[in-house]
């Protein structure tokens, strides 16, 4: 996808592709956890630190980050995004960083079923120069008492309509909010 100009259609267009071979999420999505990612080609350079920065203080995060501090006590601040994304923090909110890299986060929800990841990295012979920007989720299946299966269950099944569209939401937000 090449980068457009502000004033074309394709500029913030969000869309699902394939985990890159080095991601971080790989693992989850060959061991059978659900994995999905989406990216988004931004104009000029974005360094990792700027995209998770931009990414946990847009206004449609926040919402999110009130409803985790009124519904299970766990808080945060635009300051902790900040120093999240500078690496000097490792929780936030009600995540734990599980594995971090020079372009890439993955965390990891406190009660280990959802991961969420953050990768940013530069257009390769793209004029100008831009920034892909990727976002993507697992969901670790439960391991049903007794059958010893794994399964997603009914709720996760109910909510992947929603899941996918917040999603492209919170990348489209994170787009915006780098400046591009």
């Amino acid at each position: 996808m090449a980068l457009a100009g502000p004033a074309t259609e394709e500029h913030h267009l969000i869309r699902p592709c394939e985990l890159p071979d080095a991601a971080l999420l790989r693992r989850y999505q060959d061991s059978g956890a659900f994995a999905d990612c989406y990216c988004v080609e931004v104009p000029g350079a974005v360094s990792q630190a700027r995209y998770i920065e931009a990414f946990y203080s847009t206004r449609l995060f926040k919402i999110e980050r009130s409803l985790l501090a009124w519904l299970v006590a766990k808080p945060s601040t635009d300051l902790q995004a900040a120093a999240l994304a500078a690496g000097s923090l490792d929780t936030f909110a009600a995540w734990r960083v599980e594995a971090r890299t020079d372009d890439q986060l993955l965390m990891c929800d406190f009660q280990g079923r959802t991961r969420s990841w953050l990768m940013s990295e530069a257009v390769s012979g793209a004029e100008p120069p831009g920034t892909r920007l990727y976002f993507g989720s697992a969901v670790v299946p439960a391991t049903r008492a007794g059958s010893g299966r794994s399964q997603m269950g009914f709720v996760f099944r109910a909510l992947l309509g929603f899941h996918k569209l917040y999603s492209r939401m919170l990348l489209r937000a994170a787009a915006s909010a780098v400046g591009a």
